[in-house]
């Protein structure tokens, strides 16, 4: 896998580094207040950021939390934004030293890669291959164990001031998802097995970096071991096919026992073998050889946001332009599929906008 890297930390802090970081933190986000305030005294800010980096003063302040509830329910963390900037430089230093690590079809917060692409590369494998074994995992961000992530680190981190830096911010989220674990004993266990610290707060840049990090094992055993030819993975949602069911049956078997040594639970009810042509329900589409839909909880929950957002446009809470995104960003997933009937139906009572708007058609 490679010698371990050093080096690294004053690249974190380093003033260019954290002015990048910061115009990654504030895109979407410039209306804000916390990120106004902190831009306003921009160079200022960042030069303390970097003296508090480089003297190994900083310490993560106390997280905010919000529950979404579509597609499912998830408890995310904002950790507060002068904590976001040090994250995304973090990231921005590590992300290439494990870009060459990283197997090519890993698809989740990688330069170049996305959903769309993981969907296409699915589409490919299951015109290819006849059967399909889908995987998800139990709790995967409350369930990923500090020891294991921290381990990981230390098999290609070799700078001590970078790992000081990844283990604080661990430390920082250590409490976040407490509550969202269901205890699993695995073997060897102790009595302390139940406080390990373990999660990753859902809404960390570095949690979405190293949620790769925590399952490049299982991808490089995949690969590597069981010689799978036709293999993806999306965070915690990965698919094998093969020619057979056999080897299939057999693949997950050998999963469940894996993932037992990263201390991570298989959903094993969900872990079925199909034959591709049956459709691969797989990132809110269902993939077949020669098309792909839309999901159908997904249209439920677009058309139950779309009648909510409209309903506060015509009340004056909301103005057109952020009813317009949605509206665009869903059309633009939703146009990665063959869907254009249910697009034309769930859109047939447009909105107009005012005379002065500027902007694109809501819906085409």
């Amino acid at each position: 896998m490679g010698k371990r890297v050093y080096d690294l930390y004053p690249q974190v802090y380093a003033f260019e580094n954290l002015l990048f970081a910061e115009r990654d933190a504030a895109r979407g986000k410039r209306g804000r207040p916390d990120v106004a305030a902190y831009e306003y005294h921009l160079e200022d800010e960042l030069l303390k950021l970097g003296d508090a980096l480089r003297e190994k003063r900083w310490a993560p302040g106390a997280y905010r939390r919000h529950t979404v509830r579509e597609p499912k329910e998830r408890v995310i963390s904002a950790a507060p934004y002068r904590d976001r900037v040090v994250h995304h430089a973090l990231t921005r230093v590590l992300e290439p030293v494990y870009a060459r690590r990283f197997i090519p079809d890993s698809y989740a917060s990688r330069l170049g890669k996305g959903t769309h692409r993981a969907l296409d590369r699915a589409t490919q494998f299951a015109r290819h291959f006849p059967y399909v074994l889908r995987c998800d995992i139990v709790e995967f961000f409350p369930a990923m164990d500090h020891a294991v992530l921290r381990a990981l680190f230390r098999g290609v981190i070799g700078d001590q001031d970078a790992l000081w830096l990844c283990d604080r911010v661990l430390e920082g989220g250590a409490r976040e998802l407490v509550n969202q674990y269901t205890p699993v004993c695995f073997p060897g266990d102790g009595e302390t097995a139940p406080i390990r610290p373990r999660g990753l707060p859902v809404g960390n840049q570095t949690s979405q970096f190293w949620a790769n990090v925590y399952l490049d094992p299982l991808d490089q055993f995949v690969k590597r071991v069981l010689r799978c030819e036709g293999y993806l993975r999306y965070v915690d949602d990965f698919l094998l096919f093969a020619p057979d069911k056999h080897t299939l049956h057999g693949w997950r078997r050998e999963i469940i026992a894996f993932l037992a040594t990263l201390r991570l639970t298989l959903h094993e009810a969900r872990a079925a073998v199909l034959p591709a042509t049956a459709g691969i329900p797989f990132l809110g589409f269902r993939v077949y050889p020669d098309h792909r839909l839309l999901r159908r909880r997904n249209a439920v929950a677009f058309a139950r946001r779309y009648r909510a957002l409209r309903a506060d446009y015509a009340a004056g809470s909301i103005p057109f332009e952020r009813l317009n995104a949605s509206v665009q960003g869903w059309v633009a997933h939703a146009a990665h599929g063959d869907t254009w009937g249910l697009r034309s139906r769930l859109l047939a009572d447009r909105v107009l906008p005012p005379s002065d708007a500027k902007g694109e058609p809501l819906f085409a």
